[in-house]
C-alpha cells in the first residue's frame, strides 16, 4: 500500500534521466546534519536536516510504511525558508534493524516523531506526508495537535477496511495484468486470503521465500501507482522487502487504528490549515478518501490533480505540492 516507492530511482546524485524529471522541484541540496536516534525496542532511527536552520520546521513523513526517504524528498521545500527534517521510520531506509516488525506500530511511530521533535528542539512543525505518510501525519497530529503548524497531505489513506480491501482486490479492476501476477504468486488454495498468504511468506526467514514475495508485492503496487506506468525495476529486492513486509504487517493489523478513527478525531486538528493534494486517477489510494477528509475538515483545501495517479513524482502532483509549501511559507511570513 501507499507509496510504491517512487523515490527509489531518485536516490543518489539525481543525475541522468531524473534530472529533467525533477527540474520543477527546488534545487538539490545536501543534508546539513544527520544523526541516529535510539528509540523503543531494538530500533535506531536515521534522521537528517537540511535547509535554513532558522527557517520554518517541516517534517517529511514518508510512505509505505517501509519506503524510507531519499535526497529528492528535500526538494519540495525552499531551502532558504524551511528547516527540512527527514526521518526513516522503524524498519525503513537507513534505520535499523532493517525491515523489523518488533515494536513496530502506529503508536510507536507517533512516539518516535515526538522523540525526534524534542531531540531537535523543535517547538512546532509543519507536517508533510503522502500515502501512508498522510495516515501517520494525521495520527500524529491528532495525538499532538499543539505541536503542529499545519498539514500538507497527498494521496490520502485513512486505513479504513474498504481501503485495504481495495488494495488487495480492487486495484485489479484497473490493472488486471498486475493483479493476476500478484495472485499467481500464490497457490490457488491460498488466494481467498492473499494478505495472510503473503504475510507468512514475507516474514519467513528464508530469503528464497521472502524476497520473491516482496518483489511481486512491490511490483503489483508499483504497476498501479502512476497514470503512465514506468518499466519494472526489480533491483536487489532489499527495498522491496521493507516495503512489502511492513505494509503487509500494518494491513494485517488494521493500521493499529480503530475503524474510522482518523475521521472521528479530526476535530482535534480542524483549526489548523491543511492542503490536500490528490491525483484524480489515484488507483492505490482512491480519491474518495481525500474527499471524505476534506468534508470532515472545515477550512481544508482540496486540490484534485486532473492528470495524475498516486505517485508524488507525477508532474501535476509535484507542482501542486511545491505550490502548497510556497503558500504556507508566505502565510507564515
Amino acid at each position: 500500500m501507499l507509496f510504491s516507492n517512487p523515490l527509489a530511482p531518485a536516490r543518489g546524485s539525481g543525475k541522468g534521466d531524473h534530472a529533467d524529471l525533477l527540474a520543477d522541484l527546488y534545487p538539490a541540496t545536501e543534508s546539513r546534519r544527520t544523526g541516529r536516534l535510539r528509540v523503543g525496542g531494538p530500533h535506531v532511527l536515521h534522521w537528517e536536516e537540511s535547509g535554513n536552520p532558522e527557517g520554518i520546521p517541516v517534517l517529511f513523513v514518508h510512505g509505505g510504511p517501509g519506503a524510507g526517504t531519499a535526497p529528492f524528498c528535500r526538494r519540495y521545500f525552499d531551502p532558504t525558508r524551511y528547516r527540512i527534517i527527514l526521518l526513516d521510520q522503524r524498519g525503513a531506509g537507513r534505520s535499523r534493524p532493517f525491515a523489523e516488525l518488533t515494536d513496530n506500530t502506529t503508536a510507536d511511530l507517533i512516539a518516535d516523531l515526538e522523540i525526534l521533535r524534542v531531540h531537535l528542539e523543535v517547538n512546532q512543525w509543519l507536517i508533510f506526508g503522502g500515502s501512508w505518510g498522510s495516515t501517520l501525519a494525521l495520527a500524529y497530529g491528532e495525538a499532538h495537535p499543539e505541536r503542529c503548524l499545519g498539514f500538507i497531505l497527498r494521496g490520502i489513506f485513512l486505513f479504513r477496511a474498504f481501503e485495504v480491501d481495495w488494495f488487495l482486490r480492487g486495484m485489479g479492476r484497473f490493472f488486471p495484468e498486475a493483479a493476476e501476477a500478484f495472485m499467481d504468486h500464490l497457490p490457488p488454495e491460498e488466494r481467498d486470503d492473499p494478505l495472510e498468504a503473503y504475510y507468512h511468506r514475507l516474514v519467513h526467514p528464508d530469503p528464497t521465500i521472502h524476497l520473491p514475495a516482496a518483489r511481486v508485492w512491490s511490483a503489483y503496487e508499483d504497476a498501479c501507482a502512476r497514470l503512465r506506468p514506468r518499466p519494472a525495476d526489480e533491483g536487489d529486492g532489499r527495498a522491496a522487502l521493507a516495503l512489502a513486509r511492513l505494509e503487509c504487517h500494518y494491513m494485517r493489523n488494521h493500521g493499529f487504528l480503530r475503524e474510522g478513527q482518523l475521521l472521528e478525531n479530526i476535530d482535534r486538528i480542524a483549526a489548523l490549515p491543511c492542503t490536500i493534494v490528490q491525483g484524480r486517477y489515484d488507483v492505490v489510494c482512491p480519491p474518495v478518501s481525500a474527499w471524505d477528509l476534506h468534508r470532515a475538515w472545515p477550512g481544508s483545501r482540496l486540490i484534485f490533480v486532473p492528470d495524475a495517479g498516486h505517485s508524488a513524482l507525477e508532474p501535476g502532483v509535484r507542482t501542486a505540492l511545491v505550490q502548497a509549501t510556497r503558500t504556507f511559507a508566505d502565510r507564515m511570513g
